[in-house]
């Protein structure tokens, strides 16, 4: 007795805390993950919500259990493709064993979920219906494989999942209480959350998925094409540092192309000849030589301690200017300017390349930026072949991106921008901003405009009449540099491998976009020439945003066809205008297009939000009154 009541009254309320403890606890319901968008506003990455609903056998009341089992049943069968009869013996048996935890559905969509609760019994709620729900979230990315890498894994901090989540894109998640039943399961004690989750933030990225899928499927088919081991593209808004589009793709022991890695950001490896652009840079900033100096190419091959430096041209180009030299990618032409400019002070060499910022990091947000590697004449592992060898492209490293950067910044008039990859952050509930990302400028000038000039000229003979000239086309105008690198040099044995890649922009006379491909290990027997595996696929995306998103040129086409263009498209604005007497209905058009296409009607369009138009203010068929502002609420 006294025992009893020492439990009872001395030390209840210790017993009761700890009984609390062992049969409940707080369930953490997580935080719907901010979703990330495109750049108009198509999904990229989103959160789901999945149900799972279990079935309380024992809170049902015995009439209303009798009354309507065979209606829930046939319920059950209806949305989830079992038999009647099936679902009928699992609820009966359920009751039969007093089972409070018995599993009806697994990963059921929010539709779903909602038809389920209104079935016969669930109706009820949880308390007289039996009903348990459980909600959790799964990540899905509506366009696939595609940009998987820059995208990322929630989990795995890679990607923009990795680079904003923990301050955007995560989170606060809630609570729900939960109270321990029979064979170690637990049940939920309400209805409601105690703490209700708090929804992450949206990220809109710089990704254009148009953009996108040309750069994937470009690389795809040629690496397909020539059986590579990897590869990947980079496509860049060239005024603003807005990276449209980034593809990585691998070749997995299924033999199929999947992204793995993102070899654009994290993988530092020779450039080969694409660092030619870089070394005339650096060689016309200091007067070491001229775009019209000549240089004596030999019989192709230079010789530095026992060490050959070869052209791809047997018997060399004779003697041929620097620019020249620079177009046929020659590499004993380049090798001889640099080492007559700098031989005797190879310092004076590297700090310009130092001063342009080749050695630094981009400081980019996405996580695993590969480390630039330039020698210095003080390093250790400076040798006599260190400067003939960074003359065209070996003993240095730099990843695609970095690469990009540069060859951006040329195209750019030599303003170097930092590569971005999201625009801004939004609130989930009122899609108003919340953090906007600006242009950030690395270097405001990295070199002067007589040098900018002369090696713009460079490129674009690179296309017309140099190492690319198989990619020149008539209706569009590019220019760039090719590049060729034996991976492992020096290494006797290793099996000679390639990398073959071009760096460039479009138009070359007024760059919109630039864009470096880079492929590793095709089949030597099929192609290994920069010009050959990477170069088209350069060609194919420019060709391809060209025909998209067509780029007219003042300079390019002439003054007087300009005018003319201009005169045609007048002509097309008064024509739709007559077409539509009345404002059309471009309810379910994507933002981009129905603010084109009602600004070529003459109305003053405002756009509320990203994605496809949900809601227009102005009445379908109302009378087009260009003094009016259209409002379009985008989903």
């Amino acid at each position: 007795m006294y025992k009893l009541f020492s439990i009872q009254y001395v030390h209840g309320n210790k017993y009761r805390d700890l009984a609390v403890q062992r049969t409940v606890k707080k369930d953490v319901i997580e935080a719907n993950r901010g979703s990330i968008y495109a750049d108009d506003g198509s999904l990229l990455a989103t959160s789901v919500p999945k149900y799972d609903i279990r079935f309380d056998a024992v809170t049902v009341s015995e009439e209303n259990f009798n009354a309507e089992v065979n209606s829930l049943a046939d319920s059950l069968a209806g949305l989830l493709g079992k038999s009647s009869g099936y679902y009928k013996e699992k609820l009966k048996k359920a009751r039969r064993n007093k089972n409070r935890y018995t599993l009806i559905a697994r990963n059921l969509g929010y539709s779903d979920y909602i038809k389920i609760k209104s079935f016969p019994i669930f109706k009820l709620g949880a308390y007289k219906g039996g009903i348990i729900v459980e909600q959790r979230t799964i990540r899905e990315h509506p366009i696939a494989g595609i940009a998987r890498r820059t995208i990322g894994w929630q989990s795995s901090g890679a990607g923009i999942e990795g680079a904003y989540g923990e301050d955007y894109l995560e989170g606060v998640n809630g609570e729900r209480l939960k109270q321990k039943i029979a064979k170690g399961q637990y049940k939920p004690i309400n209805d409601e959350n105690e703490v209700e989750p708090k929804n992450g933030l949206d990220v809109i990225s710089t990704i254009n998925v148009n953009i996108q899928d040309i750069a994937h499927h470009a690389l795809l088919e040629q690496l397909e094409k020539f059986e590579a081991e990897h590869g990947t593209v980079v496509v860049m808004e060239t005024n603003s540092g807005e990276v449209k589009a980034i593809a990585n793709l691998k070749r997995n022991s299924k033999g199929k192309y999947t992204e793995q890695l993102n070899h654009a950001i994290g993988e530092a490896h020779e450039p080969g000849s694409t660092f030619k652009l870089m070394v005339m840079v650096a060689a016309l900033e200091d007067k070491a030589v001229d775009s019209s100096t000549v240089v004596d190419t030999e019989n192709g091959i230079l010789t530095f301690y026992g060490k050959h430096v070869r052209d791809s041209k047997r018997g060399g180009y004779g003697k041929i200017s620097a620019a020249r030299a620079f177009e046929v990618s020659s590499n004993t032409g380049i090798v001889k300017l640099v080492q007559k400019g700098f031989k005797d002070d190879p310092e004076r060499f590297v700090n310009r390349l130092y001063n342009m910022g080749l050695n630094d990091k981009l400081g980019v947000a996405i996580k695993g930026e590969g480390r630039p590697m330039i020698p210095h004449p003080n390093d250790k592992i400076w040798s006599g072949i260190s400067l003939p060898w960074m003359a065209y492209g070996y003993g240095v490293l730099l990843t695609p991106l970095q690469t990009l950067t540069f060859y951006n910044a040329i195209a750019n008039n030599g303003e170097m921008v930092k590569p971005r990859f999201v625009k801004e952050v939004r609130d989930f509930k009122s899609r108003k901003p919340i953090k906007t990302f600006e242009k950030e400028v690395i270097n405001p000038k990295i070199c002067s405009d007589a040098t900018i000039g002369k090696v713009k000229e460079m490129m674009r003979n690179v296309v017309v009449r140099g190492t690319a000239a198989n990619i020149y086309s008539e209706d569009f105008s590019m220019a760039g540099k090719t590049g060729t690198c034996i991976t492992d040099y020096g290494n006797k044995n290793a099996k000679k491998q390639y990398v073959a890649s071009f760096s460039g922009y479009f138009p070359a006379d007024n760059p919109k976009y630039s864009c470096i491909v880079v492929i590793h290990k095709p089949n030597t027997s099929i192609g290994y020439y920069g010009n050959v595996v990477a170069a088209p696929v350069f060609k194919k995306i420019a060709k391809k945003i060209y025909t998209d998103t067509p780029v007219v040129d003042e300079v390019e086409i002439g003054k007087s066809e300009y005018k003319a263009l201009e005169k045609k498209y007048e002509e097309y604005l008064v024509k739709s205008r007559k077409e539509y007497k009345g404002v059309p209905d471009v309810i379910g058009m994507s933002g981009m297009d129905a603010i084109s296409f009602l600004e070529n009607l003459g109305l003053k369009v405002k756009v509320i939000g990203n994605g496809k138009v949900r809601k227009q203010s102005l009445n379908v068929g109302e009378k087009i009154d260009v003094s009016k502002e259209i409002v379009l609420e985008l989903s």
